[in-house]
């Protein structure tokens, strides 16, 4: 998971991201077991904010260059601003009160 982590740490460290996955999809690839070469990422930060898409995928790359040029053959993107995601995905749902075991019998 060396890569992934790498790639973690960079656009964290990069973009400040409010929300952020990156998702090994080697697997699903004709790859040997364990490699990390396909990843799909999702990107949600203030930085996209006024972008089109191009150059947010553009600085997205610029921050993986040397990963892009050594060790990934494929990267999906999927970059928003916490807006866009809100209105794609909304929020997330509140976990509900815990009623504890005792509360139950009340």
């Amino acid at each position: 998971m060396k890569i992934q982590n790498n790639i973690e740490k960079k656009l964290l460290n990069h973009f400040n991201p409010q929300h952020l996955q990156v998702i090994n999809e080697s697997s699903m690839h004709n790859v040997p077991a364990g490699s990390e070469s396909h990843f799909k990422v999702v990107i949600v930060t203030p930085s996209f904010s006024g972008e089109r898409l191009i150059k947010r995928h553009r600085a997205v790359n610029s921050v993986l260059k040397e990963e892009l040029a050594n060790d990934i053959h494929a990267l999906a993107l999927h970059t928003y601003t916490q807006e866009e995601w809100h209105n794609l995905y909304g929020e997330f749902p509140n976990s509900p009160n815990c009623l504890g075991g005792s509360k139950l019998d009340q």
